[in-house]
């Protein structure tokens, strides 16, 4: 499959169905507001490395988690029931991308995918109430976090840090078990990790995963104001 090049004023994308082998499916454009959220509707993500060019993503297949499907182990349980960790939602959200941004991961060569650019473009969808991110504290200190965007009945999840152990992974439960309650039809994990493995996740189809798009992006967003979702 050929990859296409973007236009830098014409904001449009190929058919997620035309990426290439390894999931690329075009290069360029920008990271406007109307760009980001037509791509993420759509079933495409950017992840590049600084300096490069753009890449747009749609793998085959797509890792996500359903609500429903959220698997708790027993070691994470004492967390929940001495109630180790606080968390907020959109409390900080440029400061959780900071801290993501500076998480060096196994594979990244380059260090870390999160641009400035792109730390500025998801802070400005934030603040117009696409993108959230998910605080845990320990002792007044932010020691985990992540961050996504909301389109309808979807969450798609970009990145999350960790300073303490399991603290990313209580900050994402807690999300979830909200978002089920909410319901949240579907969580993009983008791509397999152990780490989302273990919580759940599992991968489905492209074609699969449009379906779920095309039904619940179009869906009215149960849940009005973020800050207070976990007080709910």
């Amino acid at each position: 499959m050929p990859v296409f090049w973007l236009s830098d004023t014409h904001i449009e994308f190929p058919h997620p169905s035309l990426a290439n082998e390894d999931g690329i499916l075009a290069v360029g454009g920008d990271l406007s507001t109307g760009r980001l959220l037509m791509a993420y509707q759509m079933g495409i993500f950017p992840w590049f490395n600084p300096g490069d060019p753009i890449l747009w993503w749609s793998p085959d297949p797509r890792f996500v988690l359903f609500p429903n499907e959220l698997k708790v182990s027993k070691s994470m349980r004492p967390y929940f029931n001495q109630r180790k960790f606080e968390v907020s939602i959109d409390y900080c959200f440029r400061d959780v991308m900071l801290h993501c941004q500076q998480t060096r991961r196994s594979g990244q060569p380059h260090g870390t995918w999160i641009t400035d650019d792109m730390v500025d473009a998801y802070t400005l969808l934030h603040e117009l109430g696409h993108a959230h991110s998910v605080e845990v504290w320990k002792d007044g200190e932010l020691v985990g976090g992540l961050y996504g965007i909301a389109i309808g009945n979807v969450f798609f999840g970009e990145s999350m840090f960790t300073k303490v152990s399991n603290a990313s992974k209580f900050g994402f439960i807690s999300l979830v078990r909200k978002l089920k309650e909410k319901g949240f039809a579907l969580i993009d994990c983008q791509q397999a990790t152990t780490h989302l493995k273990s919580l759940g996740g599992k991968g489905i189809s492209r074609k699969s995963f449009l379906e779920y798009l095309r039904k619940h992006t179009m869906e009215t967003n149960q849940v009005e104001n973020w800050k207070t979702l976990l007080e709910e």
